[in-house]
C-alpha cells in the first residue's frame, strides 16, 4: 500500500464502506448496494446472488459473488449461511450465502446519496407550501383556542409544519444559487437560455405574487397564534416527543426533565426561525420572505440585462469584452516581445511620460511653435525641466507662496472657444438636416465638423442595424437626431467628399431629423 493511505491507520477488521468508490469496478459495486437499499425500501432484509442478479438484470455467475463477498470484507454487507434451500449433503457442503445491508453500509449509503442530492439539486420555488403552511398555522391557532387540546394533533401539526418550512427555505436557497449560476454562465448555451428565459421570469413573478400574499396571511396568523398562547403547543410536542428519550442516569425523572427541556429549546428554536422568515423585527432587520423577493426581483433584472446583452451580441454589435478577447488573441499572435509593445503602445496609447508637470516658459513656447500633432518629439520643442527638479527631485521653491492668478482672461477663453464649438455642432446639425430621405451621393461637399458628425451618425445606424435587415432607424445618444438609413438594392456606390478625402460605400437613403426643433 502507497505511504500516506488513509487505509494504512485503519485497524484490521475495521468497516471501509466507502473503498468501493475507488475501486476498478466501482459501478457494479454501487449497483448491488442500490439494490440492496431499494430492496430495504420494500422491507426486504436478505436477498440472494440470485435476487441482484435479476435486478440487476445480469448473471448470476462468480463475477457478481465475487463482489458480494469484496463488501462483505469492507463491511458494507453481512453473509449468514443459506440453508433453507438444503435438500441433500452435496447442498449442504456448497457455499450458499444470503446478504444484507449492515449498519455501516447502508449510512454510507445515506451519505453518498445526500451529497448527490445536495450537488445536483436546483431546487424549486414552492408556492403550493406557503399555503400548506398558511393551512398548518390555522390548525394550530384552532387548537391553541382549546381548553385541553390533543398533544398528539399538535405534535403532527408542528411537525407537518416545521418539514414544510424547511422544505420551502431550503428549495428557496437552492433555486435562487441555480439561477445565479445560469445568469453567470448565461454565455455557454445562448439559443437554451435565451428559450427558457421567458418561462422562468413568468415562473418567478408568480411566486413573487404568491409569497407577498401568502407571507401577509402567514405573519398574521404567527401573531395571532403568539397572542393565544403558542408556548404552551409547544411544551405538548416536547413532552410528547421526551416520553419516547431513553432514560439516562439513576434519576429517571430528571433524566426525563431534561430531555423535555432540550427537546422545547429546538421547538422554539424552529419556531424563532419560522417568525423570522414571515416577520420583519424593524427597517434594519427585514424578514427571509422580503429579502427572497428583492434578492427575486433583482434576478429578474439580471436575467432582462442579460438576454439585452446576448441580443446586442448576436446582431452584431462590438462590445467591450469581445473587444478585449481580440486584443488578447493579437497579443498571443505577437511575433517577438518588440511587437507586443509596439501593440500595447498602439492599443492604450500608455507612451512613457518625459515630465511631470510643464512650466510656464514651456508652455509659452509651444504656444508660439505651435507644433503639429504628428510632429516628432525629437523635433518638437523641447520641455525645459529645472535643475532644481533634476537635482533634488521636487519643484517646490522655497519661500513665501506664490500670489493668486487672476484667471478671468482664461476663463473667457474657455467661454468663447466653448461658444464656438457649440455653434459648429449646430451648423453642422443643420448641414446635415434633410427634407426628407436622401441619397448618400446627393449628400454634397461636407466640411470638417459635419464630415465628422456625419460619420458618427453613419457608425450608429451600421451598428444598430442586425444582419439581414436593409433599414434601420437609430436615434443619437442625446435624443437630439434620428436617423433612418435604407439600403438601395442595385444602387451602386455613393462617394461623399469632404476636406478629409472622399467616402465610398454602398449605395443608400438616409433621412436624417432633427427632433430638437431646429435650436442650437
Amino acid at each position: 500500500m502507497a505511504p500516506g493511505n488513509p487505509q494504512e491507520t485503519r485497524a484490521p477488521g475495521e468497516p471501509q464502506p466507502f473503498a468501493y468508490l475507488s475501486a476498478p469496478n466501482a459501478g457494479l459495486y454501487g449497483g448491488i448496494l442500490e439494490t440492496f437499499s431499494r430492496a430495504k425500501e420494500r422491507f426486504i432484509v436478505h436477498l440472494r446472488p440470485e435476487d441482484v442478479a435479476a435486478e440487476l438484470r445480469a448473471e448470476a455467475d462468480d463475477a457478481l459473488t465475487d463482489a458480494l463477498d469484496q463488501l462483505v470484507r469492507w463491511g458494507n454487507l453481512r453473509s449468514d449461511a443459506d440453508t433453507a434451500r438444503v435438500t441433500t449433503v452435496e447442498d449442504f457442503h456448497r457455499k450458499r450465502n444470503l446478504y444484507q445491508l449492515t449498519a455501516a453500509g447502508q449510512a454510507a449509503g445515506q451519505a453518498i446519496a445526500f451529497y448527490e442530492n445536495a450537488i445536483g439539486r436546483r431546487g424549486q420555488l414552492q408556492s403550493v407550501a406557503l399555503a400548506d403552511i398558511a393551512g398548518q398555522l390555522r390548525g394550530l391557532r384552532a387548537m391553541a383556542a382549546e381548553a385541553d387540546p390533543d398533544p398528539a394533533k399538535v405534535h403532527l401539526l408542528l411537525l407537518s409544519l416545521a418539514e414544510r418550512f424547511s422544505s420551502l427555505a431550503d428549495n428557496a436557497q437552492a433555486f435562487m444559487s441555480a439561477l445565479r449560476r445560469a445568469i453567470d454562465f448565461s454565455d455557454g448555451d445562448v439559443d437554451g437560455f435565451l428559450a427558457y428565459k421567458e418561462r422562468l421570469i413568468d415562473y418567478i413573478n408568480r411566486f413573487i405574487a404568491d409569497l407577498a400574499n401568502s407571507g401577509a396571511a402567514i405573519a398574521v396568523l404567527l401573531a395571532e397564534l403568539e397572542d393565544a398562547g403558542h408556548e404552551r403547543l409547544l411544551t405538548l410536542a416536547a413532552r410528547r416527543e421526551a416520553a419516547d428519550a431513553i432514560p439516562e442516569g439513576a434519576d429517571a425523572e430528571q433524566a426525563l426533565a431534561l430531555a423535555e427541556k432540550r427537546a422545547l429549546d429546538g421547538w422554539r428554536n424552529r419556531w424563532r426561525g419560522l417568525r423570522d422568515w414571515f416577520t420583519s423585527a424593524g427597517a434594519g432587520h427585514p424578514s427571509q420572505a422580503r429579502m427572497l423577493r428583492q434578492a427575486a426581483v433583482t434576478a429578474i433584472k439580471q436575467l432582462i440585462d442579460a438576454v439585452g446583452l446576448l441580443n446586442e451580441r448576436r446582431s452584431g454589435r462590438s462590445d467591450r469584452s469581445a473587444d478585449f478577447r481580440t486584443l488578447a488573441r493579437w497579443f498571443a499572435e505577437a511575433p517577438d516581445d518588440e511587437a507586443a509593445h509596439r501593440l500595447w503602445r498602439a492599443a492604450f496609447g500608455l507612451t512613457p511620460a518625459r515630465h511631470l508637470t510643464v512650466p510656464g516658459d514651456t508652455a509659452a513656447a509651444w504656444e508660439e511653435a505651435d507644433p503639429a500633432p504628428s510632429e516628432p518629439w525629437a523635433e518638437a520643442p523641447p520641455v525645459r525641466i529645472s535643475p532644481q527638479l533634476r537635482r533634488t527631485g521636487t519643484y517646490e521653491r522655497r519661500g513665501q507662496p506664490g500670489k493668486v492668478r487672476d484667471r478671468t482672461a482664461e476663463r473667457e477663453l474657455l467661454r468663447a472657444r466653448a461658444e464656438e464649438e457649440t455653434a459648429q455642432t449646430a451648423a453642422a446639425r443643420r448641414r446635415l438636416r434633410t427634407a426628407g430621405p436622401t441619397l448618400l451621393s446627393d449628400l454634397g461637399d461636407l466640411d470638417p465638423r459635419a464630415f465628422r458628425l456625419f460619420l458618427t451618425l453613419l457608425g450608429d445606424a451600421l451598428s444598430a442595424r442586425r444582419p439581414g435587415d436593409t433599414e434601420v432607424t437609430t436615434m443619437t445618444s442625446d435624443g437630439t437626431l434620428r436617423v433612418r438609413l435604407s439600403l438601395v438594392d442595385g444602387g451602386g456606390t455613393a462617394t461623399v467628399p469632404s476636406d478629409y478625402g472622399i467616402l465610398t460605400g454602398p449605395e443608400h437613403v438616409i433621412e436624417i431629423t432633427d427632433l430638437s426643433g431646429g435650436a442650437a
